[in-house]
């Protein structure tokens, strides 16, 4: 998927350590499937109309499935097609993370954090998840304290420069935020909202992400200036890591 994936495991014996070794193999599977970036990948021939959904893998068409609930939950604003075709970049890295997680705590694994390019997704714990400040690099914006199963996903141009579109009009939102996080229990969900309300712009994000059920979002300006949903419980940083 074209990024760095970290794990922090604590607890656990052999079945834990063949778990994780599962794992990272479940994550290298999901980019062979599921990378734009690898022509023989099954989403690259999908796109294509080289390969039709029915031949592709079950995993496929559950994400497919994922993505127009996503779609629904949003009004439109998730999207898989930007490019013409099939791209499920806006949850599939989500999805795969925590499953990965799952596979975990399901070998007996007391606690586990998995960040995949800075979403991440929890297990028991405690654990304090840093964001980092799209203005600032190095520092970070804010802390989320988790102890459970929680999931905090970020989108934004901060590390890949403006990749997310408005659908409607296939331009960048404007006016455009910084980034905006979002907090759920589970990645696929989180990975999916915050890629939707950044393609929707600060309002209607705010909104949206006020009105569904265990959400909570932060967001950043373009100007620094910062918004967070009514049950975001952050610790603001005050210090670069």
């Amino acid at each position: 998927m074209g990024t760095v994936f970290s794990f922090d495991v604590r607890g656990g014996g052999d079945r834990v350590e063949a778990a994780l070794h599962a794992a990272a193999a479940w994550l290298h599977h999901v980019d062979e499937v599921f990378s734009t970036y690898r022509p023989d990948s099954q989403i690259s021939r999908l796109a294509a109309g080289t390969l039709t959904l029915s031949a592709c893998s079950p995993d496929v068409r559950e994400v497919l499935a994922l993505c127009e609930t996503a779609g629904r939950l949003s009004h439109g604003w998730f999207s898989t097609g930007y490019a013409g075709g099939f791209d499920p970049t806006g949850l599939v890295k989500g999805w795969a993370v925590e499953r990965a997680v799952a596979m975990l705590a399901s070998a007996g694994a007391d606690a586990v954090c998995l960040n995949g390019a800075g979403d991440v997704q929890v297990y028991g714990g405690p654990w304090r998840i840093g964001v980092a400040d799209p203005l600032r690099p190095g520092a970070l914006v804010c802390v989320v304290h988790a102890d459970g199963e929680l999931a905090v996903a970020t989108s934004g141009p901060a590390e890949r420069g403006c990749h997310i579109l408005d659908p409607f009009t296939h331009h960048p939102p404007a006016p455009a935020l910084a980034s905006l996080t979002v907090v759920c229990r589970g990645l696929t969900d989180a990975d999916a909202r915050a890629t939707a309300g950044y393609a929707m712009g600060p309002a209607r994000a705010r909104r949206w992400l006020e009105s569904l059920p265990d959400t909570e979002g932060f967001a950043v300006a373009a100007d620094g200036a910062t918004w967070q949903t009514a049950g975001y419980g952050v610790t603001t940083a005050a210090h670069t890591p």
